[in-house]
């Protein structure tokens, strides 16, 4: 076993809010250090307090024992803070798909407002806000005034 086949292990690890992604797809895996049978992984929340990192952290030993990889070493790193940046392009297409609304990328903020560019299921631009909080912290609640269908924004962080 190399680090890069621990790292591809890995990549199956779902995130539990939204089980399309992987932790992989949110860029909350930071590192992974393997030496002498001991593997040290540092992974970053989308928030601070974030209620599913202890979930992931359950579901990473879980995945690693499958391959009888246990001497396992698991720390939140918070700084730099994560961002909606690191989510990989394969993310953000599968948030469409999934119905939630992906930040652009480096865009968040440019017109001072944190807002989905279009629905995620008909793609108009004629949408609005209805909560700044949707199904988790990470996500606000939308409504396309075309389609009539609620939902998620995957916010800008």
């Amino acid at each position: 076993m190399n680090r890069e086949e621990i790292i591809e292990i890995l990549s199956e690890v779902k995130d539990p809010e939204i089980p399309v992604l992987t932790i992989s797809d949110l860029g909350i895996l930071r590192t992974v250090e393997y030496a002498d049978d001991f593997i040290q992984i540092q992974i970053t929340p989308t928030y601070s307090g974030c209620p599913a990192m202890e979930t992931i952290q359950e579901d990473i030993r879980t995945e690693l024992a499958k391959y009888g990889l246990n001497n396992v070493e698991i720390k939140q790193v918070l700084s730099p803070a994560w961002t909606s940046d690191w989510i990989s392009e394969a993310g953000k297409q599968k948030l469409q798909a999934y119905g939630i609304a992906a930040p652009a990328a480096h865009a968040c903020f440019a017109n001072g407002e944190d807002r989905p560019e279009s629905c995620p299921l008909c793609h108009s631009k004629n949408i609005e806000m209805i909560s700044r909080f949707g199904s988790t912290a990470c996500k606000a609640l939308y409504r396309c005034l075309d389609c009539r269908e609620p939902f998620d924004y995957f916010k800008c962080h």
